[in-house]
């Protein structure tokens, strides 16, 4: 059987371009809506998608275009929209530097219940000193103390997620045993950052574990990875550079002894989908009209951690300093400046570059160029599918659903029906040895 991609849909307010919430007819007055996101979400289970993913923030971000930023709670949302739809899997995003394992562990797992089998999990680490003031922290941890406790509450929360198994609920009403209690364990965890007894106090869901997926790009983030992540969202602004994180991260995960198809590597992309090229394009150029240029120098100078106030908006970008002496969030900032290293941008053409997705690939184009596209990533050891991350909701997920993805289906590269009840079927994928 030939082999599928994966495709998934990032869910954010009214659109990933910066400036969707200010076209006509925006849905910015729905995000806080549940019937809003679930509407999107049935329309990428109407285009088959593996998964709907919520990012997350722990504070009010930036500030720039117009303030847009995380509204409604992941894992509320996505449980409310596991009553609405029946096969897509749902994925919320948790912070390992801002939960504990045990809760994080049973919210998932109540997730995986109510959902029959899809729920999924991306663990991040947090990137703002904001964030970290909201939960009694003056500033985060270092970036390597992050991703060390990233890797202990992971770990904490497989052997919650295994400590009470499923079938160990005999129901013996004769017995007076509704629990095989030789079948649940504690799981005695004392670490660096968690001491947990255990068990978990709710049973193992449908699928077994619930997906584990992760998004980092540092080497620490794809060490993490590497080691326990079952499919990746990666920041790849073009294909050498996707093939690249591909080779590298299959590389560290064998050395794990992951299955060589495990994890799957999506990286975002961003579509402009129009009747014809051209159509396509003025779809985006009609959204970058739209944005402010003082909202654009203000994301930038988040991204890069400076001050580019000052920058001539039509000459070439400064040369950006070596990766190695950025404090903040190494993966955006990597991709940027391989934006700059290898595209020598202006100041303007780099804030539209990043006015959707922030350095994710962007394909525009009629649907079969952004087919061909598609094909040619996932052919070519860049990708094993796409986190689409829509312009504009809902017309851009429309435009993929409606017209990409049934030219996807015709060459035998995306599935026309389900393959199954869970996530787990969905992504192929079986339950990790315990």
């Amino acid at each position: 059987m030939r082999k599928q991609m994966h495709l998934g849909a990032l869910l954010f307010s009214s659109g990933h371009h910066g400036a969707a919430w200010r076209r006509p007819h925006s849905t910015i007055d729905q995000v806080g809506q549940i019937e809003y996101f679930e509407k999107l979400a049935q329309l990428a289970e109407r285009g088959k998608f593996d998964t709907i993913f919520f990012a997350d923030g722990q504070s009010i971000m930036g500030g720039y275009y117009g303030g847009v930023s995380y509204f409604l709670e992941p894992i509320t949302a996505v449980t409310a929209m596991a009553t609405k739809t029946s096969h897509i899997g749902l994925v919320p995003t948790v912070s390992s530097t801002l939960y504990d394992p045990y809760n994080m562990a049973r919210l998932i797992t109540s997730l995986d219940h109510i959902s029959h089998g899809r729920a999924g999990v991306n663990v991040i680490t947090s990137m703002f000193d904001e964030e970290a003031q909201n939960h009694g922290m003056d500033e985060l941890p270092s970036h390597a103390e992050r991703y060390l406790r990233a890797d202990e509450f992971i770990h904490t929360m497989i052997e919650l997620w295994d400590s009470f198994p499923a079938e160990s609920i005999i129901n013996d009403a004769e017995h007076d045993r509704w629990l095989d209690r030789s079948k649940i364990h504690e799981i005695n965890h004392h670490g660096e950052f968690f001491n947990v007894r255990g068990p978990l106090n709710i049973p193992s869901g449908p699928q077994g574990r619930p997906v584990l997926f992760q998004a980092g790009q540092s080497a620490q983030g794809k060490n993490l990875g590497a080691k326990y992540a079952e499919a990746i969202y990666s920041v790849a602004w073009d294909m050498q550079e996707a093939q690249n994180y591909y080779q590298d991260l299959k590389t560290k995960a064998a050395r794990y002894r992951r299955p060589t198809d495990v994890p799957a590597i999506l990286p975002g992309l961003v579509p402009y989908v129009g009747s014809t090229h051209e159509e396509a394009v003025r779809k985006q150029a009609a959204l970058d009209e739209l944005l402010p240029l003082e909202d654009s120098v203000a994301q930038l100078g988040d991204f890069l951690g400076q001050d580019v106030k000052q920058w001539d908006l039509d000459a070439p970008v400064p040369e950006l300093p070596d990766v190695r002496e950025f404090s903040g969030p190494k993966g955006r900032y990597e991709v940027i400046k391989r934006i700059v290293d290898t595209e020598h941008p202006t100041a303007r053409q780099l804030f539209q570059r990043l006015a959707a997705g922030g350095g994710h690939a962007t394909v525009v184009g009629a649907p079969e160029e952004v087919a061909d596209m598609m094909q040619k990533w996932f052919e070519n050891g860049a990708a094993d599918g796409f986190n689409i991350m829509a312009p504009t909701y809902p017309e851009s997920l429309e435009d993929m659903v409606d017209h990409v993805v049934p030219i996807l289906q015709k060459r035998g590269l995306f599935r026309k029906e389900y393959s199954g009840t869970t996530l787990r079927d969905n992504l192929g994928l079986t339950i990790p040895n315990k």
